[in-house]
């Protein structure tokens, strides 16, 4: 009991260790706070991308795609653990309205109905969301051939439509068309705009119907896509699904060994949505890992901090240590007496830091809308993170970890000078010229 007793003592009648307790309380505060914003981020970030393209891709990075993609998509449809399939065709084209330079895009062929099954493509939608087969049809003539823009094309509305300029590819690569028109050209009309909530999406892609695609892009007798994608049952895990998904490619291209154009099947990979989005993915979740290593250091410095702290408390109460060892206090306990003391203070702070944190992430996005309003500033740049409100809601075992790693600190930062304690000799602490 009076190891409880004298820990409190310290706690409350020492002012240096208001310090301790205040330095623990910011670290918490500010680990927490950086951490909820950034995990919020990355998850957030991870699910766009994971609605951009579905669980699982069949693709070829090769402009030419791959042949009897629309076999392969049957016996997808035939399995049950499959919920949805998607072909699509991506090719590149110079779109300009009419009159206007032309702006360099990325052109995504598909069917609105089999990608929203397949991908989150319909809640992208502006206008169509809830009715996602008119989402080719354009507002001022259902009977025209329609195109949807990402929200950031840099392209401005024209009613007079938007010609689509590519270039069609033979099964071997090479240009389909020679001479003075090497390329294929369409009108298409506004019907839609998507927002994926990926800048480097959002800002190069117009999609188009998935047969006019065709047509466009690729030439020859064998229909050919780029990619498949693929959603799973709610009840199949993706790495189960995608193994399936790669055993099914692999049978299927034994089974095509003597087709025309068979080597282009060699290109095919089957990726799950992590692999196929890492290129965009692994930026952020390697600043996540540097800001985790950062916090790292602040709990080093927060050590020493500890260590000084209770290096100065135990110099001051050496007569009070000495006078418990001459009554029969073991070393044992002098120790558990000060690192009782260091889990209060890691207590204390974690509380207080915890707490603090919450209030201020409860209330982040109100504070960022005044700061708007009054001086038109924003804590995150929106045309670079394409969020609406800032990320506020804290993981429990984030609050959890952190709040452990605290008392943990502090219990590390006082075991040195709790040891030198307890190695203290009452004839040396009680010496007459000393008292």
């Amino acid at each position: 009991m009076y190891k409880l007793t004298l820990a409190i003592r310290y706690l409350l009648k020492r002012r240096i260790a208001y310090f301790a307790v205040l330095a623990v309380a910011l670290c918490v505060f500010i680990v927490v706070v950086v951490m909820t914003v950034m995990i919020g981020l990355v998850s957030s970030f991870k699910q766009k991308n994971h609605d951009l393209v579905g669980d699982c891709v069949v693709g070829t990075k090769s402009l030419v795609g791959f042949p009897y993609y629309d076999e392969f998509v049957e016996i997808l449809g035939k399995e049950d653990w499959v919920a949805g399939v998607s072909p699509v065709i991506r090719s590149y084209a110079l779109v300009n309205p009419q009159g206007v330079d032309g702006v360099g895009v990325e052109i995504v062929g598909l069917d609105p109905v089999k990608h929203s099954r397949a991908t989150g493509f319909a809640k992208s939608l502006r206008i169509h969301a809830n009715d996602v087969a008119r989402a080719f049809e354009p507002l001022q003539d259902a009977n025209f051939p329609g195109c949807i823009f990402g929200s950031d094309v840099d392209l401005r509305l024209d009613t007079r439509g938007y010609s689509v300029n590519c270039f069609p590819l033979t099964a071997k690569g090479a240009l389909a068309q020679l001479g003075t028109d090497v390329t294929n050209a369409k009108t298409f009309y506004y019907s839609d705009v998507s927002t994926s909530g990926i800048p480097k999406v959002d800002g190069f892609v117009v999609y188009l119907p998935f047969d006019m695609t065709q047509e466009l892009c690729m030439d020859g007798a064998i229909k050919r896509a780029s990619v498949i994608h693929i959603k799973f049952s709610l009840d199949v895990r993706l790495n189960t699904g995608c193994e399936k998904v790669a055993a099914l490619w692999d049978d299927f291209k034994r089974r095509k060994a003597d087709a025309d154009q068979e080597h282009l099947l060699d290109t095919v990979r089957v990726q799950s949505w992590k692999e196929y989005r890492r290129a965009s993915i692994a930026p952020m979740e390697n600043e996540q890992i540097e800001m985790t290593a950062m916090f790292c250091f602040v709990a080093i410095v927060i050590v020493f901090i500890i260590f000084v702290v209770f290096h100065m408390v135990i110099n001051h109460k050496s007569k009070d240590i000495g006078i418990l060892k001459s009554i029969g206090v073991s070393s044992i306990s002098v120790i558990e007496l000060f690192s009782g003391f260091a889990f209060l203070v890691g207590l204390a702070g974690g509380s207080i830091g915890l707490f603090s944190a919450l209030f201020f992430l409860k209330r982040i996005n109100r504070i960022e809308d005044w700061l708007f309003t009054h001086f038109q500033w924003q804590l995150f740049d929106r045309s670079i993170f394409a969020i609406g409100d800032i990320p506020n809601q804290a993981e429990p075992k984030l609050l959890a970890i952190v709040f452990c790693s605290a008392i943990g600190v502090c219990l590390i930062g006082a075991f040195l000078p709790s040891w030198k304690a307890a190695r203290q000799r009452p004839v040396e602490t009680l010496q007459v010229n000393q008292v």
